[in-house]
Formats: C-alpha cells, sequence, structure tokens
C-alpha cells in the first residue's frame, strides 16, 4: 500500500493507534506502510491511509456526514470504474482515505466508515460538507 504524503504527521501516528482490531468481522490486518493498516483478506480488504492531502471543496465527489457514536465525521464518497468505493475525510487535516473493494461492498453496505469516526472525529474540522447528505 503506498505510502500518503503526509504520513508522518503525529496527528496520524494518534489516529491509526485508535483504529478498530476488527471491522465489521473482519480482523485488522498488518500492513508495511506508515500511517496505514487493514481488514480483511488480502487483496480484498479495506485499506486505510492517513495522511492523504485534504481535499478541497468539490462537485465531483458526494460529501456525506456520517453520523457515529463518537461525532459525526464527513466524508467525499466515490466508486472507481472497478467498482472500488474510496472515501476521504473532508475539512480535516490530516485527511485519511478509506478504500473498500467490491468484494466487501458485493456483501455489505459501506455504513461501516461510521465505526472509523472514533479515530478521526478529535481531529478540527475546518469545513464542512455544503448541502451533505446525512448517510445515517
Amino acid at each position: 500500500m503506498p505510502v500518503a504524503e503526509d504520513a508522518a504527521n503525529p496527528v496520524c501516528a494518534e489516529i491509526v493507534l485508535s483504529l478498530p482490531d476488527e471491522l465489521v468481522g473482519m480482523p485488522q490486518t498488518h500492513t508495511d506502510s506508515q500511517a496505514t493498516t487493514a481488514w480483511g483478506e488480502p487483496g480484498a480488504a479495506v485499506t486505510f491511509r492517513c495522511g492523504v492531502t485534504p481535499p478541497g471543496p468539490t462537485a465531483e465527489a458526494p460529501c456525506l456526514t456520517v453520523p457515529s457514536d463518537s461525532g459525526d465525521v464527513d466524508w467525499l464518497a466515490a466508486p472507481d470504474d472497478e467498482g472500488t468505493w474510496t472515501f476521504v475525510t473532508y475539512g480535516r487535516d490530516p485527511a485519511v482515505e478509506v478504500k473498500v473493494p467490491p468484494e466487501i461492498t458485493d456483501e455489505r453496505s459501506t455504513s461501516f466508515v461510521g465505526d472509523l469516526n472514533a479515530a478521526v472525529v478529535d481531529v478540527p474540522q475546518t469545513r464542512e460538507c455544503v448541502g451533505a447528505q446525512d448517510a445515517g
């Protein structure tokens, strides 16, 4: 998994350490890149990278406010041509990216992204989705 541009940001270490050991029944899997982790089977796992470039305002990807018990987090969400969904936190720096392959989305919804809110909700929010859709 490629390391993100700002993976050395100390906040990323805090985020990665606070991630769940299991995500919707999938155990956390070891990764070799700094500020990354994954859940599930290699080649068909949910992947997580901290320190990606924070996205600017966009109309390209839907912006969703994902509620959770730990707090709401805004995520940009879009599928690629192969059916892999990419979620990127919006309005937080460092930003995190979560990729969910079709092997996962074929069997379950992506609502489990809200389970990751607890790890990123303490990163100060500087912008929020305008006209965001509530994903809850």
